[in-house]
């Protein structure tokens, strides 16, 4: 590990190249650092071909190249595949390749740890510890896609940034991954194929609407109703409904874009028509879509899976009330499977 030397794709190609240039190296090198640093197989400067002796040892002495790598993994009876990604720190994040129909959806993180306090998600259990840098998230996506091919003979379709993490309080890190990882450089995947999801931070939804992302948005709201969701999620106290939704629908106006609802149902936390009506003046308010998801246990006595005929209520009257819902079934149930639980082991 050389953590106090600067990783090398820290710099921008013009850094790079003025760098170079006040140590007598051609301009024309930055370019070929760069494609070499992106490949994710290359984990060293040596392995650089092309690159002169007296260059490759001026790197080597000034600059690191902190790669990630995959350290454990476990693979559900249903073909999901979860992993445990160590950083070039030593900290542990993780992943996960969700195969469906003519899907292979690659579940990635974006902080190691989470600095919100979302009661039923294991990650809150971690604390945050930092912040991911782009060629981080990017490491983890490419390597993903290695394990897509290997695995599947596929590569990835889609990508959530639903791991680790609130995607909005790294966002410009984010940003740039996507931005690496739909250009060639990266896998070509389009826009369209990526969704972030947040817990609501609103002043930042607006700022990807005027920012005009591509991608797709998703709020895990769980409840829409203040009370409940305060409790559940206590962070958002700072955060209220009334902002959120408004945020919601700027962001609507701005992209022509529907937003996804995850929503979790509790027993006796939100399996009832009150939330039930809630949820539904919101869903006619903001033009939406709602995913039920079926809840994977983290231990936490306090919350545990509604009774069926509750998610049947939930589904009835969203349809009768034109609203598109889907239920999400929850995958990985014979391994780690709730976010945040194999990185705890870690």
């Amino acid at each position: 590990m050389q953590a106090n030397r600067t990783d090398i794709r820290s710099l921008s190609i013009e850094n790079l190249c003025s760098t170079l240039s006040k140590s007598n190296f051609p301009a024309y090198r930055s370019k070929q650092i760069k494609n070499w640093a992106r490949k994710i197989d290359v984990k060293s400067f040596e392995q650089m071909s092309n690159l002169p002796k007296d260059l490759v040892s001026y790197l080597e002495t000034n600059f690191s190249l902190n790669k990630s790598k995959i350290i454990s993994h476990q693979k559900s009876s249903d073909n999901t595949v979860k992993y445990a990604i160590q950083l070039y720190d030593g900290l542990v994040i993780e992943s996960v390749l969700i195969p469906s129909n003519d899907r292979l959806t690659a579940c990635v993180s974006s902080q190691v740890g989470c600095s919100l306090d979302c009661s039923f998600c294991a990650t809150s259990l971690l604390k945050r510890m930092r912040n991911l840098e782009y060629y981080e998230i990017f490491d983890q996506i490419m390597l993903l896609n290695k394990e897509a091919n290997k695995i599947f003979d596929s590569s990835i379709t889609n990508i959530v940034f639903m791991g680790m993490g609130e995607p909005l309080l790294n966002y410009k890190n984010v940003i740039e991954s996507i931005n690496q990882i739909t250009s060639n450089i990266g896998i070509g995947i389009s826009n369209r194929k990526i969704t972030l999801s947040t817990s609501g931070i609103s002043k930042m939804i607006k700022k990807m609407a005027d920012d005009n992302v591509k991608f797709n948005l998703a709020v895990s709201l769980h409840s829409a109703l203040e009370k409940t969701r305060n409790n559940i999620m206590p962070f958002s106290k700072s955060f209220p409904l009334k902002d959120l939704i408004e945020s919601l629908d700027y962001w609507y106006k701005k992209t022509k874009r529907k937003i996804t609802f995850e929503y979790l149902i509790w027993k006796e936390i939100n399996d009832d028509f009150d939330h039930i009506n809630a949820l539904v003046k919101i869903c006619k308010r903001i033009p939406s879509k709602v995913n039920l998801i079926e809840y994977n246990s983290t231990d936490n006595p306090k919350f545990e899976s509604a009774n069926a005929k509750w998610l049947n209520n939930y589904l009835n009257v969203l349809k009768d009330n034109k609203i598109p819902v889907s239920v999400r079934k929850s995958r990985g149930k014979d391994i780690d499977a709730a976010c945040g639980q194999l990185a705890n082991k870690h």
